[in-house]
């Protein structure tokens, strides 16, 4: 999940890390050699730094490495929440057994898991787990823009943007029929 996170919240997370850490060091090895009796009388200032340390980092984990739920700037990696369902358009109209062998044919099959296809690429989503409540529309934007909508757990830029212009209309409306009816 670490490798999937923006650059600004990696470092987000690995300054609150570091000051827990710093704190943390200090605390076992250097204030106990300036007094003995470290934390003494001072143990309910202490308790109450390692508190409010403790729920600094748990923020940080929870604003930093929560995925986004908009549109963010810059290019970073972008998570929609909104869920297409079969019911909002219509099935595809490809045929299935021809998208099949496009689907083997251009290296699908390396990434994806798909139990109709024997494929069991680890690359890229499930699709027999990221698809069934999606309809033809979404699949074929994921095929022709796959950084439209990114699944949780994988960055932008893993699967190649040239599925739209490398196969023919007929070729994605067949890859989309078999994907369609293969996750339901």
């Amino acid at each position: 999940m670490l490798l999937a996170l923006t650059t600004g919240h990696k470092v987000g997370l690995g300054i609150v890390a570091l000051i827990f850490i710093v704190f943390a060091l200090l605390s076992s090895f250097v204030f106990p050699r300036r007094d003995p009796n470290y934390p003494g009388k001072r143990l309910g200032l202490f308790l109450v730094v390692v508190v409010l340390l403790t729920i600094a980092e748990l923020a940080a984990v929870e604003k930093f490495a929560a995925e986004p739920s908009e549109a963010a700037a810059g290019g970073e990696t972008t998570t929609t929440t909104t869920t297409t369902t079969s019911t909002t358009s219509p099935a595809p109209t490809g045929d299935a057994a021809a998208g099949k062998a496009v689907f083997t044919s251009s290296g699908c099959a390396a990434c994806h898991t798909l139990k109709a296809a024997n494929a069991t690429g680890t690359v890229g989503p499930d699709l027999n787990k990221a698809l069934p409540d999606k309809d033809a529309a979404f699949i074929h934007t994921s095929i022709v823009d796959p950084n439209a909508y990114i699944a949780p757990g994988y960055s932008k830029g893993i699967m190649p943007e040239n599925f739209g212009t490398q196969l023919s209309s007929k070729q994605i409306d067949d890859l989309v029929a078999f994907v369609y009816q293969s996750t339901r």
